[in-house]
């Protein structure tokens, strides 16, 4: 004989544990509380790095003398990103496949990209806030400082 209370209880067992993953959020770092990690990362990779208002930990290696990048400008850039422990998440040595505008780009980039003109150099330390937050995406774990090194090829 079948227990009639059984497929409620599971039922029950279903939903709630549905909605429990659905409740759950992420808590976003501050960028203040990233500090001392940015400037450790600096200092450990030889980078003389400046605190922009934002935050965002950056060093000019060349700073260009071309057009300066704004908000509705397309950036052709070449890149590598890279996670605090040197992996590698991204890289683009081709600024042809670029030419994305700035304004849709991270927080991060937002703010470093118009420190430089065309033919710029720099390098960013991006605190998570500025990036892509507790969520994280693909390879990129929530909460995780990013580091870019970035060549201005072209604004337009």
């Amino acid at each position: 004989m079948r227990n009639p209370v059984l497929p409620v209880v599971l039922l029950f067992i279903v939903f709630m544990g549905t909605n429990c993953a659905k409740s759950k959020t992420c808590s976003p770092k501050s960028v203040s509380s990233e500090a001392a990690q940015m400037q450790a990362y600096a200092t450990a990779n030889g980078i003389t790095a400046t605190v922009h208002a934002s935050g965002l930990y950056y060093e000019i290696v060349a700073p260009g003398s071309g057009a300066t990048a704004s908000a509705n400008s397309n950036v052709f850039i070449t890149y590598t990103g890279k996670l605090l422990d040197g992996t590698i998440f991204d890289q683009q040595s081709n600024s042809a496949a670029t030419g994305w505008p700035l304004n849709q780009l991270i927080e991060g980039w937002r703010a470093g990209l118009p420190l430089i003109k065309e033919g710029g150099h720099i390098k960013l330390i991006v605190p998570s806030a500025m990036a892509y937050g507790c969520v994280g995406k693909g390879v990129i774990p929530g909460n995780a400082i990013l580091f870019f090194d970035i060549s201005l090829i072209d604004v337009q």
